[in-house]
């Protein structure tokens, strides 16, 4: 409904990578529109640490327009990764979630969350949330986030009473996390790219480990030094990997057991922090020795509390379709805050962006090698996203907001589309099989199996690009060219469109598969065959050309062991039929007349996911060398894709 400093150097540049700056974009005049001293000339700065309900204060700094003549809402975000500037006299060049709203004044607010930077306490990654607090000492990020605007409304001068909280990926999580159990004057939130649970969101998929997001690990569980006391300075180091060459890397390295060295720490307050076979960095320890969806994930995921969301809070959450890092988090909270409170104020904007893109403003709109458009982010900013804020925290805060249920962008015909619903009205159920010579047919024919050979020692490359990432993002959009001629890559295929075909919703792969061995990872992929007319971008990568290109519009993994249930794994039976069904996220994609739909199906994809042994191990994270062996998988024919089509 509707000082030069390698620590510090690192944090920057894992910012930059965050909100998407290193993409391959012309800039756009708008980029100038603002001058750097804007705040500094328009905001005085203040820096308080405000008391929680438990005695810790987190550390946040307050920026106030001068212009004291009115009142104005507060728009606040609280972070993990630093609230930065600090000091008084220093000041960020950009406020508030975009230009518009900094320029239009509203008291903008920045937190680091309990146990980062300078707020004092201990930090969880992803703290569990608490429905039934018994005392004072029982805390959350939703008592956190309460008592913050308590502090707030109470002690901010100008301040009209309203609050509005947004944030991208962990701080979107926050912008979630402050919705349940909400204050009274939160009257809007923004969960933007945000976080929903992490077994499906950034270091999981399905139960497959993310090993593409190892050096992102040290960030979120190296433990600050001092005894755990605020600190102003980066106080954790990414892995240095000593190559470009990120897939030879762990090929050579084999088994994840021997990526625990890159997690000792040389911590000068304590010899070791860590007990017998544990390493010094806590969120590895979690990774590795909760390999299975049990109480741990469970208690940290927010999703499945969202039914506790306060009616007084228009909740709009924001999502890119071609967001590697979250796309699940905000899907999901859209759809579970829809389906628990169908009364509240909820709407969804996701466009052709990959994680945090709609907070720059590049012009041109380009993921990977793919261009989406002109002034696509700049669109958002101004009317939808400054729209929404406004209307919740300066004018009539009813649910006429004047935007739609759904706001989302066709990738296919590169256009914006308002909905009532979402999935939209008319989405039907189409069917289409894995056929034998590559035909993605509509129906089924005679059964049988197609064979391909799991090469432990050749896994199929998620990119063919050489270079090591902090974290993917590209290959998204990547073409699959280079993997469909591939032999233990299985390619299905429609005959050229003579229509155009919309699909508007989830897709769920219903695969008949075996194996020789006993355990195998099941990947498929959705991919618009562009017509051999097609004119290539300025930003195509110079080996590559828009002819005949393979975008890949959605993909998701299945770690086979989770095909029935993620908390109890089990191995399967060699050579025996199985089905395995791998829900594929939504899209809202046109593959237009001319075009081809293809279906991909592959059983390693590395290193974005770690290689699974494909002989069954109670946990992948402590596999010896021996237990890796190649295997012969089968796809069997009467195999299908169930797509969502908008007529």
């Amino acid at each position: 409904m509707p000082k030069f400093n390698f620590k510090i150097f690192l944090t920057l540049v894992f910012v930059s990578i965050l909100l998407g700056s290193c993409s391959k974009t012309k800039k756009s005049s708008s980029d100038t529109e603002v001058s750097t001293s804007y705040v500094a000339d328009n905001y005085t700065k203040k820096e308080v640490d405000i008391p929680m309900r438990d005695g810790i204060k987190l550390h946040t700094t307050i920026y106030s327009p001068k212009d004291t003549s009115k009142a104005y809402p507060i728009i606040m975000q609280r972070t993990p990764y630093s609230s930065r500037p600090y000091g008084e006299n220093q000041f960020k060049e950009k406020i508030a979630p975009n230009i518009h709203m900094m320029e239009e004044g509203y008291i903008v607010v920045y937190q680091d969350v309990r146990g980062r930077w300078l707020s004092e306490g201990s930090y969880e990654n992803m703290r569990a949330y608490i429905p039934n607090k018994t005392s004072d000492a029982d805390v959350d990020e939703s008592s956190d986030t309460y008592d913050t605007i308590e502090w707030l409304v109470n002690n901010v001068e100008n301040n009209n009473g309203n609050v509005g909280i947004w944030g991208i990926s962990y701080p979107g999580f926050y912008a979630t996390y402050a919705t349940v159990d909400a204050h009274p004057a939160l009257k809007a939130a923004s969960p933007q790219a945000s976080i929903g649970d992490f077994f499906f969101d950034d270091f999981h998929h399905n139960g497959a480990y993310l090993l593409s997001y190892f050096r992102a690990t040290s960030l979120f569980g190296t433990p600050r030094p001092n005894g755990d006391q605020p600190i102003d300075t980066a106080w954790y180091t990414l892995p240095d990997i000593g190559t470009e060459d990120q897939y030879q890397f762990f090929l050579d390295k084999g088994p994840l057991s021997n990526l625990n060295s890159f997690f000792e720490y040389d911590i000068k307050d304590r010899a070791s922090i860590a007990p017998d076979a544990m390493t010094d960095d806590f969120f590895w320890n979690e990774l590795k020795e909760h390999p299975n969806y049990d109480e741990l994930w469970q208690s940290k995921g927010i999703i499945q509390y969202l039914k506790n969301v306060k009616s007084h809070v228009a909740t709009m959450v924001v999502g890119g379709w071609f967001d590697a890092e979250d796309l699940y988090g905000p899907l999901e909270t859209y759809k579970n805050i829809e389906k628990y409170n169908p009364e509240n104020y909820n709407t969804m904007v996701f466009g052709p962006w990959d994680h945090g893109r709609w907070s720059k403003r590049d012009g041109r709109t380009v993921v990977g090698n793919y261009y989406f458009g002109d002034e696509i982010s700049e669109f958002y900013q101004e009317n939808i996203e400054t729209k929404f804020f406004h209307h919740f925290l300066k004018g009539a805060g009813d649910k006429n907001s004047g935007l739609p249920e759904a706001y989302v962008f066709d990738s296919g015909r590169k256009e914006w589309k308002q909905y009532d619903t979402w999935p939209p009205n008319g989405v039907q159920k189409k069917e289409m099989f894995l056929s034998e010579n590559q035909e993605l047919a509509s129906e089924s024919n005679k059964v049988s199996g197609i064979q391909f050979i799991s090469d432990i020692k050749k896994p199929v490359p998620y990119s063919e690009d050489v270079k090591s990432v902090f974290t993917p993002r590209k290959y998204m959009t990547d073409d699959q060219r280079f993997a469909s001629r591939r032999s233990d890559v299985l390619v299905f295929e429609t005959e050229v469109m003579e229509d155009d075909l919309t699909l508007a919703g989830d897709i769920l792969a219903k695969l008949k598969v075996s194996t020789t061995g006993d355990a195998a990872d099941w990947i498929v992929k959705v991919i618009d065959v562009h017509p051999s007319n097609t004119e290539t971008n300025e930003e195509m990568q110079d080996h590559l050309k828009m002819s005949n290109y393979h975008l890949m519009v959605r993909s998701e993994v299945m770690r086979g062991r989770f095909r029935n249930s993620f908390t109890n794994p089990e191995p399967f039976i060699p050579n025996q039929k199985t089905e395995v069904n791998i829900k594929l996220q939504d899209v809202f994609h046109t593959i237009k007349k001319g075009h081809k739909l293809q279906v991909q199906v592959q059983s390693t994809w590395f290193p974005l996911i770690d290689l699974n042994p494909q002989t069954y191990v109670e946990n992948i994270f402590k596999a010896n060398e021996e237990d890796f062996k190649t295997q012969t998988h089968t796809v069997f024919t009467d195999s299908s894709i169930e797509f969502s089509v908008l007529k």
